[in-house]
Order: C-alpha cells, then structure tokens, then sequence
C-alpha cells in the first residue's frame, strides 16, 4: 500500500509492507490520502527501509552497507543517482547512517571497517543531494551532526591506536581512519560552510594535538585540504581557535625532529601565511622567535623551498614590524621630550604660580574674614537694638509707675481707661492699615483691568463718534425748512418750465419700441458686466502669476550656481510661449546689435520676419529677460 503523510511539515511517500513496524521512524503524521499504486522509487530501498526497521540495532550497519551498491549502480553525476540520494534522505536512511556512527562497533559484524565505510556512504549520500522540502533541517542540522560524528568517530579510532597493537590491526585502524577522514574532506567539499564548524570541533582540535606520527599527519593534511578548499576559513575562526590552531603547528615545529611533521607544518604554515596578509602579522607578532627557530632546526630537512618562502615571508613581514615599532619608538622619544619641555616650563613658571595661588587664597580668606566681621557687626548691632528696646520698655513702665504714684487714686481708673482706649485705637487703626494693604494687592489687578477697559471703551468711542460725523459730513446736508415765500417761487419756476417744455405724446407702437430698447440696452449692460468681471479676475490671476514669476526669479540662483533642477522650474511647455520668448529674445539681439541711430526714435521695430527653423524650438527652452539659457 502507498500512503501521502505529511511528517515534520513535509510530504513524504511511504510504500507499507506488511509486518513493518515504522512507529520509531515517524512523528505522529496526518494521513492525507492513500492510494493502490506504487511510486516510481527503487524497490531495494524500500526492501532496505523494511529490512533496517524489522531488525534490530547490532543488524543495522551491515544492513546500511547495502547503500553503497545502490549508490554505485548508477551513474555519478546522473538523475538517477540524484534521485536515489533524495529517495534515501526521504526515507530517513541518510539519518539512520547518521545515528549509528556513533555505535561501539567492537561486537558489530566487520567492526571498525564498517563505521569507515558508513562514513564514507554519508558523505556520498549528503554531497550533491537536493532538498526540495524543508532544507533548513538538512543545512542546519543534519550537516552539522553528520560533521561533529565522523569527527567523533576519528577520535575513537584513534584512541585505539596504541603501541600494544599489532601492526595488522595498527594498519587497519590506519585505513579505517584516512577512510574517515577522506569522507569528512568529501563532506566539507561539497558544502564549504561546514569548514569553519571542523576548524571549531573540539574533537579536530584533540587529533590536531596527538603524539601519534601517523595521525598527525593525517589531520594537518585535513587542516590543508580544509585551506584550499576555502582560503579565507581562519579569518572567519574566533580567535581562541585560531590560536589553538596556529599554537599546536608552533609547537609540532620545535617540538618534533621527524621529517614528515615538519615538511607538513611549514606548508601549512606557507599556506596560511599567503591566504592573509593580517594572518601573517598575527604569526610574527605571536611566535616572535619562529625565524630563528625554522633557521637552525629545520635547514637541510629536504624542503628547503617551501622553508626558505617561509622565511622570506616572515623576514619581510618582521622588518615592516620592526619599522613599525621604530617609528612608535620614535614617536615615544618625540612625546617623551615634549612632555618633557612642558613639564619643564611649567616648573619654570611654578614660582610664579604659587605667588598667585597665595594671593588668591588670602583674598579668598580676607574676603571670609569680612564677611564673618559683617555678621559679628550685625549681631551686636542686633543685641544692641534688643538691649535698647527692652531699656526703652522698662523706662517705659517706670515712667507709668511714676505717673501712677503722681496721678490721684481717684483718676488712676479713668487714666487706665484712656490707655485701653488709645490702645484700642492704635490697634484697630494698624489692622485697618494692614487690611486695607492687603486687599488693595488683591483688587489692584481687576483695578488696573477696569482702567484698561474703561480707556479702550473712551478710546473706541471717540473713535465712534469721529466716524459718524465724518459720514454725517461727507453724505448728508444739513436739511433747512423752506418759507413759504421760497415755496410759492420754487412752484412757480417748476410751473414755468413745464409750460415752455411740454412732454410730447407718445403712441402704443412708440413706447413699446422704447421699451424693447430699453430692455436691450440692460441685456448688452447685464453682459458686458459679466465679461468685465470675468476680465478683471483673468487681469488679478495674471497679476498674481506675475507676482509669482517675479518672486521665483528674484529668489532664484545665479547662473554660474544654477542646476539641471533649477532650470527645470522656469521652462515652459506651451509652444505659443516658446514661440513668443524666442521672437522677443531675437528682437532684443537685434536691438542690442543694432547702430545707435536706430535707437533715437520708433524706427526700431519688433515686427520682423522670423524664420521657421528659430520658432521650430524644442519644448523646454528657457527665456529670461532677454538672456537665451
């Protein structure tokens, strides 16, 4: 049976056969539809798909190592080995490949060999495959995962290489191991972004740092591959592991006396030396005796070209440091004497400074002084005021004693009672004081807004009254009754004159005819009014445009500050004005150019021929005040 399930937001094809459990494989899934008939996919990979699922976890391998006969039974580079790499990932036997590379493989059929060849399967099956569905799991994740296992499986390998292991069994670890790493060269081939997550493995970083001859090499020849394949990797490293990196090749160099390490560390060396210039500093300025220590151990070895390019290169590169530390030597010297003189000057002018300071600071404490004078002053003169005011208080009472003993007991009631009442007096007449203070600050500001007011209303009716005698004035004659006398003389001229003038009569025919002259008369009136009106608008729109073209001109910028911009504001579109412009800008030309006897009068005219080629201009020209732009 064909089933449509939708898994991890992807449509997958699954061919069921009977009795395959596929429970652990799949998330839970949504069937969608089913069908009878089968999909176009090889039929050994759905019988390894069944076969991987129905068996258990030590069958697994030897089972997936029938991935390599499918896989080299078609053609590289065709659509059919395209279409089986998509088939496997789709049936998550890449991702079976995957996870058992981390199985112990001591009791698996073919050991150690079939982890290699599991290694090698995955990279075949990761490099070149297209992920139509979801590609961010299988660049994210599954590559990620596929680098740090095979990089985890080169450890274990090469932990088990040890002295106590025949040479046999050292040669097949051996096999197994460059296997392993042929398939992580693959691997980083065909998908470079995955060099920079090798270089940052801890698990690369520990091979990198064996004793073991045989490994070592193994893995700088990896780091080599790595470079090629993509130059700028390093730069893209933190720099913790570029150090870690660059300390285990220092290292190897004056650590080890063998050939091999050596021609190996110093190409990688070159190599990474002439991807970056910045790569090459960061060496010299680190590893400050290398030069020294490639000259005297490492002469002679058999690779004295790519040692001597080596050499050339930090020589060159130490002599731009050295000159480069000289001239900030320089600079400190040149500093250091600067600083010099001015601390120099400064002590010089120190006496100087010092006899300023004191000045500053006995006026400062002669300044404190008076002011604690001042207060002194004004405390005592404080304290005498209070002794004054209490002796005037107790003269005070004495002398009422004395007029107390003077004034007859018989008076002493009715002089208290002048007292109290004086008191009283004085009393209610300061809070009356104090009252009427108060609540004149609190009226004085609605005062001063009647004031204002009541000016601006004098103002606006003086104003007023201006005005309507200047209409009274200006449009109406004092009116004078008439006498009777005056009456009566009046009448008899009005009387007069209608005698000497009589109205002549006038027939039907006649004042209808005047009156349709009439009414024609106001129609021609009604409409010229209008036209008129219509006029004097068009006449205030041209005015204001004027106005307009005026201020834009005024506030224009000069020619030799004028742009593209600037000039596309005053050109006009109309062909009856570029016509017009033109012809005035000729006549203008021709004025201009014209004898001065043809100036004295009106013999100068502007009504001269104009060819047809000046007024066939193009549309945007520009005329401004008898200039051509």
């Amino acid at each position: 049976m064909h089933l449509r399930i939708w898994r991890g937001g992807r449509l997958v094809h699954l061919y069921i056969y009977p009795r395959l459990d596929i429970g652990h494989l799949l998330q839970p899934v949504e069937i969608l539809s089913y069908e009878m008939k089968p999909l176009p996919v090889d039929p050994r990979i759905l019988s390894l798909a069944a076969q991987v699922t129905e068996s258990s976890g030590q069958d697994v391998p030897g089972l997936l190592l029938k991935l390599k006969d499918i896989l080299t039974s078609a053609l590289p580079g065709s659509n059919e080995l395209q279409k089986i790499k998509q088939d496997l990932y789709y049936y998550d036997l890449v991702q079976y490949c995957l996870f058992v590379l981390k199985q112990d493989y001591t009791g698996v059929l073919g050991g150690w060999t079939t982890a290699a060849q599991l290694a090698e399967i995955l990279s075949i099956c990761c490099v070149g495959l297209e992920v139509k569905e979801e590609p961010e799991e299988f660049f994210n994740k599954l590559l990620p995962s596929a680098v740090d296992n095979l990089l985890f499986l080169g450890r274990r390998l090469e932990a088990l290489f040890s002295p106590a292991v025949k040479d046999e069994e050292r040669s097949e670890f051996s096999h197994n191991f460059k296997t392993v790493t042929d398939a992580l060269c693959r691997l980083c081939e065909g998908h470079v972004q995955l060099t920079v997550k090798v270089l940052q493995n801890e698990q690369f970083q520990q091979l990198l740092k064996t004793d073991d001859i045989e490994i070592s090499t193994v893995t700088m020849s990896i780091l080599e591959k790595i470079l090629k394949i993509n130059t700028t990797v390093l730069l893209e490293l933190p720099e913790k592991s570029l150090h870690c990196i660059l300390d285990e090749l220092v290292y190897k160099l004056s650590s080890s006396t063998n050939p091999v390490i050596g021609s190996t560390a110093i190409k990688l060396l070159l190599l990474i030396t002439k991807s970056d210039t910045q790569l090459l500093m960061t060496l010299v300025l680190r590893y400050k005796g290398l030069q020294t220590l490639l000259s005297k151990q490492w002469t002679g070895k058999g690779f004295d070209r790519n040692l001597n390019q080596l050499m050339d290169l930090l020589y060159s590169e130490n002599y731009k440091v050295g000159k480069t530390q000289r001239l900030q030597q320089a600079a400190c010297l040149i500093q250091a004497a600067w600083r010099g003189y001015q601390t120099r000057k400064r002590l010089k002018q120190l006496p100087k400074a010092v006899t300023t300071l004191q000045r500053n600071f006995r006026a400062k404490r002669e300044r404190e002084l008076q002011i604690l004078r001042k207060q002194k002053e004004e405390e005592d003169l404080h304290q005498q005021l209070h002794l004054q005011r209490q002796r005037a208080m107790r003269m005070f009472h004495e002398r009422q004693l004395t007029m107390l003993e003077i004034v007859h007991a018989g008076q002493v009631d009715k002089h208290m009672l002048e007292i109290k009442e004086k008191s009283a007096l004085t009393i209610q007449r300061y809070w009356r004081a104090f009252k009427t203070r108060r609540n004149f600050q609190l009226q004085k500001k609605s005062l001063q807004q009647y004031k204002a007011a009541v000016i601006l209303q004098r103002a606006v009716l003086r104003f007023l009254e201006k005005q309507r005698k200047r209409r009274a004035y200006s449009f109406w004659k004092q009116s004078r009754s008439l006498s009777d006398e005056e009456r009566l003389s009046l009448q008899q001229k009005v009387d007069d004159h209608i005698r000497l003038h009589p109205a002549s009569e006038m027939s039907e025919e006649m004042s209808r005819e005047l009156h349709h002259q009439a009414q024609e008369n106001l129609a021609k009136y009604l409409l010229r009014r209008s036209q008129d009106h219509k006029a004097e608008q068009h006449r205030e729109a041209l005015l204001a445009q004027v106005h307009t073209d005026v201020d834009q001109l005024m506030c224009a910028a000069s020619l030799t500050e004028s742009t593209v911009k600037d000039l596309n504001d005053f050109v006009s579109r109309s062909v009856p004005v570029i016509a017009k412009a033109k012809q005035s800008h000729i006549t203008m030309l021709k004025y201009t150019q014209s004898p001065w006897w043809k100036k004295i009068g009106e013999e100068f005219s502007d009504e001269d021929v104009i060819s047809e080629d000046l007024l066939s201009s193009e549309l945007g020209a520009l005329f401004i005040g008898g200039s051509k732009t």
